[in-house]
């Protein structure tokens, strides 16, 4: 049984795979309709965490590819606490044909995969976003035409949406540079494994070394959920890594920038760029979409 859990999980060859599925899926849409592949599959939604982006782009995936998506509050669940996850994971796999869940422990959701019968989506946990990488790959090619040889610069705090990138980046051939405050840096485990994929990673504490050179500038949240209590502290910390104007004018003209949302604006990115001509920001919130369509299609429909 396949899942989708991290993108170190997949090789570059299946990656580049799901790419190619994700535009003809997306193409096909704007064409005219999906074709109805998933006709009769259902797809259990397990919510630790709320979300926007990615409840309404698996609910509307399946919508478009002829199945169904049924969301499961944390209410109704109690993942690990009203009932154990290999229980949990056993009984919706005689229900549905396939499973996504947005978890707070990564081993919840890798629990979920060891003991499902069917195939298991990791649409958040607290260690990696693999579908988020996806919407952000398939925008940047979308964008440059590739994606081996650009550089990416990420800036801010190291985190889920950061070893993902950093995954995907490996397999298909792009370089990282990440700029971080002390304290907010990629553990040295974390460095090992994303050099050990062969990623080119250059790791630094400055935000303009890390966009010189850039082709897409990546930023998120400087407080994360869950990390509510840190904000005032990480608000003193983390100003010298905001996307602004001015830190784009010390970034080739042509980067582009990138978010995974929601935006705290005026902390980690300004209106003007978030909103500005270089900003793809939406392209990349509607790419969860299209990218979700292929995982969705590939590991439920065969293809």
């Amino acid at each position: 049984m396949r899942h989708f859990v991290d993108i170190s999980d997949y090789s570059t060859v299946e990656l580049d795979h799901l790419l190619r599925l994700a535009s003809h899926l997306k193409l096909e849409w704007k064409s005219g309709g999906n074709r109805p592949v998933l006709g009769g599959s259902v797809l259990g939604m397990i919510f630790q965490k709320p979300s926007l982006r990615t409840r309404v782009s698996f609910d509307v995936a399946m919508l478009h590819l002829g199945g169904h998506a049924l969301y499961l509050s944390p209410q109704e669940i109690g993942l690990g606490q009203r009932e154990s996850i290999p229980d949990v994971a056993r009984v919706l796999s005689g229900f549905v044909q396939g499973i996504m869940a947005r978890v707070f422990e990564h081993g919840h959701v890798k629990a979920l995969a060891q003991w499902a019968s069917v195939p298991v989506i990791n649409g958040l946990s607290d260690f990696s976003h693999p579908c988020q990488a996806m919407a952000d790959m398939l925008t940047i090619q979308e964008h440059f035409g590739r994606i081996a040889g650009l550089r990416i610069a990420y800036l801010g705090d190291t985190n889920n949406v950061t070893r993902s990138l950093g995954e995907a980046a490996a397999r298909l051939g792009a370089s990282l540079s990440v700029a971080s405050p002390a304290g907010y840096q990629f553990a040295p485990d974390a460095v090992a494994a994303l050099q050990g994929m062969g990623l080119d990673l250059m790791l630094s504490e400055d935000a303009v070394e890390a966009v010189r050179d850039a082709d897409v500038i990546y930023t998120d949240t400087w407080t994360s959920m869950g990390q509510e209590a840190e904000s005032a502290k990480r608000r003193a910390v983390f100003p010298p890594y905001q996307v602004n104007a001015d830190l784009l004018r010390q970034a080739p003209s042509h980067a582009v920038v990138l978010h995974c949302l929601p935006a705290h604006r005026g902390e980690e990115i300004t209106d003007e760029v978030a909103d500005g001509p270089q900003s793809l920001l939406f392209q990349q919130a509607e790419n969860r979409l299209h990218a979700q369509k292929a995982i969705l299609v590939h590991l439920m429909g065969g293809m």
